[in-house]
């Protein structure tokens, strides 16, 4: 994620802004086309594109997980690829090798995977953590560096991983690192009984999830949109009241006695920018202390730890978040 600028860029034309908000919330209609429910993390992921961060959606097999990021790539006019993670996926098969050009005697960088605006990482967590850190640089910096020369990504680049819980078969737990490169984690649950329903009805009606296209998906957001979200949301304010408060939740975080680490202040900056996107996608150009607490959970409770004892317990991190959120004095 990008770091958060001191001083406000020049303000966007109302307009442009207004076209590029109802532009990116369309996106949640045009994806329910082909997914059930599920709009929570349609937010999410639009947040993180806002946010210059990335997302990491976790479920067990079988709740749209992938579904959910082929149907948003469909609804952006953008460049999308997906890398399947597997055990034998190596960094260069995501981040691009140097390869032997014997007309012209000489290596030369073909670019992986990674070089596009949305990268599916398709079950991340079932592929070494060697391979996992391929991606530090690629979603740290946006850039990933061969024989010591450093190579741009596109602009706007987020990748969308998706990862079986961690009890699972076969899967291999995210590094701490990597875990804090992501901006959100949203967990898909199993949907409610209505929306089953409606999900087997569709497929009786013929729904094919491999065929988007015959599912009625078009684009109705571009690059452009994005661009412009994104410089509107680095205008949304926030008050030193409300800045204070962010700090005050990482700080209480760090005293917790479940906990072995709280926030860092990336993880404060990090609650910032979710803030500021879920305030300009709600239509307001200032932070509320709301914003915080419904964004704190899914851009804070992966980049903490329990201590030992605390998981024996069966402390759930959740719960300790909820204990540091209400310890907070909430600014008026």
């Amino acid at each position: 994620m990008s770091d958060t600028p001191t001083t406000p860029a020049a303000p966007l034309p109302a307009d442009a802004s207004t076209q590029a908000r109802d532009a990116l919330l369309r996106v949640q209609a045009e994806v329910s086309k082909a997914v059930v429910g599920q709009n929570v993390a349609v937010t999410g992921l639009i947040i993180g594109l806002l946010s210059q961060g990335h997302v990491l959606l976790e479920g067990v097999p079988g709740t749209a997980k992938t579904l959910l990021i082929r149907a948003l790539s469909k609804a952006l006019s953008i460049e999308s690829k997906r890398v399947q993670f597997t055990p034998d996926l190596m960094p260069g098969d995501v981040t691009g090798s140097l390869m032997y050009d014997r007309a012209e005697a000489e290596f030369k960088f073909r670019p992986g995977p990674v070089f596009t605006n949305l990268l599916l990482a398709d079950e991340i967590n079932r592929t070494p953590p060697k391979t996992q850190a391929s991606l530090l640089e690629a979603m740290a910096e946006r850039q990933v560096t061969v024989d010591g020369q450093a190579m741009r990504l596109p602009s706007p680049f987020m990748v969308a991983a998706t990862q079986n819980p961690i009890e699972q078969e076969g899967t291999y737990p995210l590094p701490e690192a990597q875990l804090d490169r992501f901006l959100l984690k949203l967990k898909l649950d199993l949907p409610a009984r209505n929306e089953e329903i409606e999900i087997v009805n569709r497929h009786a009606a013929g729904f094919d999830a491999s065929n988007l296209d015959a599912a009625g998906l078009r684009p109705v957001a571009s690059a452009a949109d994005i661009e412009a979200g994104i410089a509107a949301v680095k205008q949304v304010s926030i008050s030193p009241e409300v800045s204070g408060y962010i700090v005050d939740i990482a700080r209480a975080t760090r005293v917790s006695p479940s906990l072995s680490y709280g926030m860092s202040p990336r993880a404060a900056v990090a609650l910032l920018a979710t803030s500021r996107a879920w305030a300009w996608l709600s239509g307001r150009d200032f932070v509320t202390p709301d914003d915080v607490k419904m964004l704190a959970k899914p851009t804070i409770a992966h980049r903490l730890a329990l201590r030992p004892e605390a998981e024996l317990e069966g402390v759930n991190i959740e719960n300790v978040l909820s204990s540091a959120l209400d310890s907070v004095p909430v600014p008026r």
